[in-house]
């Protein structure tokens, strides 16, 4: 196979002077940014010596000028002038990929292979989409040319800013503090500079300043073109939440976690969560607050999008996925019911060909060896279909798990969904709603106050307690309906797990019970 430089490289430019300068003959750049990765290149030229040369197959063989060198559009015929020039040149073939499905351009490349190192020549193929076949594996340097960085995308902003400067005598706020400088820098992390420059001029034109929203609405359109994954709009707010107070605390202390002063003060970013429990708990719910309080990217991985029937695509589409969430980073990676997503993966092998072990398990080594801030929340109704390895330690931070809302939760998730339904909660005696709801869920609750508006709105009465009750005593709760199931992921989530919230007097009478009994 091809060597492969490593992609997080701080210094890419260094490394491709110094393949240049130990005469590496062949390099095959992965970048859709053609002006950048030239404008690198051609500076690159100057400082060793080189002429620059490019090809397209639209306007032939051109200097860095765009003067024409020869009328060379078709691909053998600059490979030959490549091989019979006398200059000592870098050459820039872009798209080249497409014609590597000729074998007549693979030989070619493979001649001039070994001869362009005595010549000082080198051919460079620059492409967004890789493409390299087995005959030329051993003799192909792949570089993964990345995105722009922190330093660059500051550069850029302090550029547009120096203009505004200039031209409007008007210092933009994003320069007056840097806290939120360096958070315009990041959210613009995984757009290519022509996004960047693009997305910041509309910031001007519609707010004024560089402002974070801006720029992260136009990130959503590279997570759409991924087909897996998922930019969620949050719209809902840690005030949504009813209880789960431990969870909420934990979240909260890592707010600012990603920043710049974070990392002076020594605080490792976090690495993710699991939430088990309860199906309706707020687990979900949480996921898409976290969002919107942390004021990153949520990206929704749906692993049933993964899966192609194309052999290796599925696999392909996971590691498309990590890398945009790595590119767009600091960013959350939100999986859903994710025991769903991966539960077959130990009989894999005699069902799919090891298709979904192949992809879980690529899944798995990210979560373990990841070093880029993205914050993965996973959610999981079902512990018995988790595969054990994501339960051991160093995948997540934390394994919360979300029982049932307490009698003094239950209040307040009825306050908060009678108040989004424009009902003051003082008007119902929430008290006893509560106790008439024992072992409800929150989005059972929430379809209890949704019954008793229909009740309310077919009698021509406005809602009153008495068709709450109605509504609740008509109910009948899963945690009911699966008693055992539940009793059972309690049960196994009170040695292993924290919980999500503070637990309550009633629970804890009914935990110390079951101590005394063992």
């Amino acid at each position: 196979m091809a060597s492969h430089l490593n992609p997080t490289s701080v210094n890419i430019r260094k490394q491709i002077a110094n393949l240049v300068k130990a005469r590496y003959p062949l390099l095959y750049i992965l970048s859709a940014e053609e002006e950048r990765v030239e404008a690198a290149l051609m500076e690159l030229c100057r400082i060793s010596g080189l002429q620059f040369r490019r090809w397209s197959i639209t306007e032939g063989l051109r200097d860095g000028q765009g003067e024409t060198v020869q009328e060379a559009k078709d691909p053998l015929k600059v490979l030959q002038w490549l091989s019979d020039s006398t200059e000592q040149c870098l050459l820039v073939l872009r798209d080249f990929h497409i014609f590597l499905k000729d074998f007549n351009a693979v030989r070619r490349l493979r001649d001039l292979h070994r001869k362009l190192p005595f010549e000082r020549k080198h051919a460079v193929i620059l492409s967004p989409t890789l493409f390299v076949p087995p005959e030329l594996a051993k003799e192909v340097t792949l570089i993964d040319y990345p995105l722009p960085d922190v330093t660059e995308i500051g550069e850029i902003v302090d550029k547009i800013a120096k203009s505004m400067k200039a031209k409007h005598n008007r210092e933009l706020r994003v320069m007056e503090d840097s806290d939120e400088r360096q958070s315009v820098v990041e959210a613009a992390l995984g757009l290519c500079r022509h996004e960047i420059e693009a997305v910041m001029a509309k910031s001007l034109v519609e707010r004024g300043n560089l402002e974070v929203e801006v720029i992260l609405s136009d990130k959503e359109q590279l997570i759409r073109k991924s087909g897996t994954l998922e930019y969620y709009h949050p719209r809902e707010d840690f005030s949504d939440i009813g209880g789960l107070d431990n969870l909420k605390g934990w979240l909260r202390k890592r707010r600012n976690a990603f920043s710049t002063r974070a990392a002076e003060f020594g605080i490792p970013k976090p690495r993710g969560i699991l939430l088990l429990g309860v199906p309706g708990c707020g687990k979900s719910l949480t996921a898409k607050a976290v969002g919107a309080y942390w004021k990153m990217p949520l990206l929704r991985l749906d692993v049933g999008r993964v899966f192609s029937s194309y052999v290796g695509s599925s696999e392909e589409n996971m590691r498309n996925a990590i890398k945009i969430a790595e590119s767009v980073a600091p960013s959350i990676l939100w999986l859903d019911e994710m025991e769903k997503g991966f539960s077959g993966s130990q009989s894999s092998g005699y069902s799919d060909g090891g298709t979904t072990s192949r992809v879980f398990g690529s899944f798995v080594t990210w979560l373990q060896e990841k070093t880029a801030p993205v914050f993965v929340l996973a959610t999981a109704n079902n512990v018995s279909q988790m595969p054990p390895e994501l339960l051991r330690k160093g995948r997540f931070d934390e394994i919360f798990f979300v029982d049932l809302p307490s009698p003094e939760e239950r209040e307040v998730v009825l306050g908060i969904h009678l108040e989004k339904r424009k009902r003051a909660p003082d008007r119902f005696d929430l008290a006893a709603l509560s106790d008439a709801m024992q072992d409800f869920s929150g989005s059972e609750i929430e379809q209890v106050i949704i019954s008793g508006l229909y009740d309310a709105f077919d009698q021509e009465q406005e809602l009153t307690t008495e068709h709450l009750l109605q509504a609740a005593f008509e109910t009948v709760p899963l945690a009911r309906t699966m008693k055992e199931e539940i009793e059972a992921m309690r049960e196994w989530a009170r040695v292993r797990a924290r919980k999500a919230s503070s637990v309550s007097a009633e629970r804890k009478q009914v935990e110390d019970r079951k101590i005394d009994l063992t």
